[in-house]
């Protein structure tokens, strides 16, 4: 059976994940239509990526100067918002949603009305949105695929659960840069030392998530929302290997597991050719070659924002808006140069205790809060430089 092409939106497209998702269409140009690429202001790099997919729309949320000639076939969009401005009129099928951070959620809310399926690899918009999110893809009966190697993992493995019932879900983590540091070493590491991850090669604000281990808190709660998981059923153990990407364990013991090289082309061409697997040209897994797999449970003396998360996950309305906003602005100031590494746990924590909580039902009381929470992070750092 030959597979339809189908139009697809690269949101985020000079970026770790973009840059991969449009690999998986180079090698399969028959199956998948560029139809929309958009970034935050890499301009010269989206007009290569213009030029070689040649795409119905493209979009800049930082206008450039100018627009080369050879770009201007297609129609362009410049601004606030643009990203999901442009992916309207694309006429994609399919929405890559890959922009980091809260910036992501509307282009989420966008692709839910406006594509027949959403691959999401922006777990922020879950974790700010998430209630709201997962019932207007239920409302719109549309597909919301997850690209997050942790998230995919699960979803594959729940695939073949065939009405067993689940005990809980186990998200792996590598433990990011930092995992073996001693607590001073932690607070003191430099924005390099941070960015040094182990086995992912990542842009730098989830890498910082990565060290801070906020980032599998932020799973923790994604996994909620994409697989109605309770927080007391889902787990974290770091796994320095990288190999099992995640597992789910059923009532009766048993553990399935998805395992493969630490390659973000697999769980996007996953999302992307889903059903089907697509082949990505990376090397297999050699388990003789890897030889053991070691497990350990997280430090949260050393590591105390994946304890936050599930705070903020128990706590619900607005802490988890709290929670990212917060985080957010306090790892702008760190990647800048101007707070140290620990204030960043110290940050989440002063935001989570000090913001009010308030119910959450709509986008604008989304980013309502979020401005609040970044204006309580940056009162709170800059006491603090």
């Amino acid at each position: 059976m030959i597979a339809l092409q189908r139009k697809i939106a690269i949101l985020g497209a000079t970026g770790s994940i973009g840059t991969q998702a449009l690999d998986i269409a180079r090698r399969y140009p028959e199956r998948f239509e560029v139809v929309c690429l958009t970034a935050h202001s890499s301009a010269d790099k989206l007009f290569e990526l213009v030029r070689e997919f040649r795409p119905r729309v493209a979009a800049l949320e930082t206008e450039p100067a100018w627009i080369p000639e050879d770009v201007r076939f297609c129609e362009w969009v410049f601004g606030r918002d643009s990203s999901a401005r442009a992916l309207e009129f694309s006429g994609a099928d399919d929405a890559l949603c890959a922009v980091v951070g809260i910036a992501g959620l509307r282009n989420v809310w966008t692709a839910l009305a406006c594509c027949e399926r959403v691959l999401l690899a922006n777990k922020e918009a879950l974790v700010t949105g998430g209630e709201l999110v997962m019932a207007r893809a239920r409302e719109m009966r549309r597909t919301l695929l997850p690209v997050d190697s942790e998230h995919s993992a699960i979803f594959q493995c729940l695939r073949a659960r065939e009405g067993n019932p689940v005990r809980r879900l186990v998200l792996t983590a590598s433990g990011g840069a930092l995992r073996d540091r001693t607590a001073k070493e932690i607070e003191n590491a430099s924005v390099e030392d941070v960015l040094r991850h182990p086995t992912w090669r990542m842009g730098a604000k989830i890498t910082v998530d990565c060290a801070t281990m906020l980032n599998k808190g932020l799973e923790v709660i994604e996994a909620h929302h994409l697989f109605g998981m309770d927080a007391e059923n889902i787990r974290v153990v770091v796994h320095p290997e990288s190999v099992v990407h995640s597992m789910v364990e059923f009532q009766d013991g048993a553990i399935l597991a998805q395992l493969g090289r630490a390659d973000m082309r697999g769980p996007i061409g996953y999302a992307m050719g889903f059903p089907e697997r697509l082949p990505y040209g990376g090397e297999p897994l050699s388990l003789t070659e890897v030889g053991s797999l070691t497990f350990r449970a997280p430090d949260d003396a050393r590591f105390p924002c994946l304890s936050m998360a599930y705070e903020a996950l128990r706590a619900g309305a607005n802490a988890p808006v709290v929670f990212n906003g917060a985080n957010e602005a306090a790892v702008g100031e760190f990647l800048g140069g101007r707070v140290r590494f620990g204030e960043i746990a110290r940050c989440v924590r002063a935001a989570l205790d000090g913001v009010a909580r308030r119910e959450i039902r709509s986008l604008d009381d989304v980013f309502a809060c979020d401005l609040e929470a970044r204006a309580f992070a940056r009162k709170f750092l800059g006491g603090r430089k």
